[in-house]
């Protein structure tokens, strides 16, 4: 068995220049970057809609007693800070999709210079962070409605209001998935920064 010698050499259809001058590809990466902008901005928007209509008012038993109880998501900081950064994103997202098309009708590549992808790069970096930070923060305020306090007598709060739990734990979960589509589009911006 011989032994190779020399550089390293990517085959010719993965180099640099197959990514900048091909056109049967770059139409395909960029369809995929603007549906992950479209894919984002409805997660987005159920996570805020989700959010919004969560509220619920009901009684609970403590030591014998009815009390009523009210919540609804406005209530707690870490909720109103899932909307915001969700709304945010929305924004973003929407804004990222328009360029897109727009782009797309002049028949130009979504992404025309490396100054344009490090700036979507740290955009999707920032906005990814912001909505794991957001879902991760209405996720321990869930988790301690739906265990109580276990040290006091106070009980779970989500068997009266379950259906407002309902509602913030499938708004958690359409932010986690934003967070992902945010994910794979940095990860595109990655790749298209290394390629060209």
């Amino acid at each position: 068995m011989g032994t190779m010698s020399g550089p390293l050499v990517l085959p010719p259809r993965w180099s640099s220049s197959f990514w900048r001058s091909d056109r049967k590809v770059l139409p395909i990466i960029d369809a995929f970057h603007a549906a992950l902008r479209l894919l984002c901005l409805l997660t987005s928007l159920i996570a805020i809609c989700l959010m919004v209509s969560a509220k619920e008012a009901s009684t609970i038993s403590l030591y014998g007693f009815q009390l009523p109880v009210y919540s609804k998501w406005s209530f707690a900081d870490s909720f109103e800070y899932l909307v915001g950064i969700s709304g945010a994103v929305v924004v973003h997202s929407l804004l990222q999709l328009l360029i897109s098309l727009l782009r797309f009708r002049q028949n130009a590549p979504v992404i025309p210079s490396r100054r344009y992808a490090w700036l979507i790069f740290a955009g999707d970096q920032m906005f990814a962070y912001a909505m794991m930070s957001a879902g991760s923060a209405a996720a321990g305020v869930t988790n301690l409605n739906r265990t109580g306090i276990r040290h006091t007598a106070l009980p779970n709060f989500c068997k009266p209001l379950h259906r407002f739990c309902d509602l913030v734990a499938a708004s958690i979960a359409f932010t986690i998935f934003s967070f992902f589509l945010l994910a794979a589009s940095a990860v595109l911006d990655v790749i298209w920064l290394s390629n060209c």
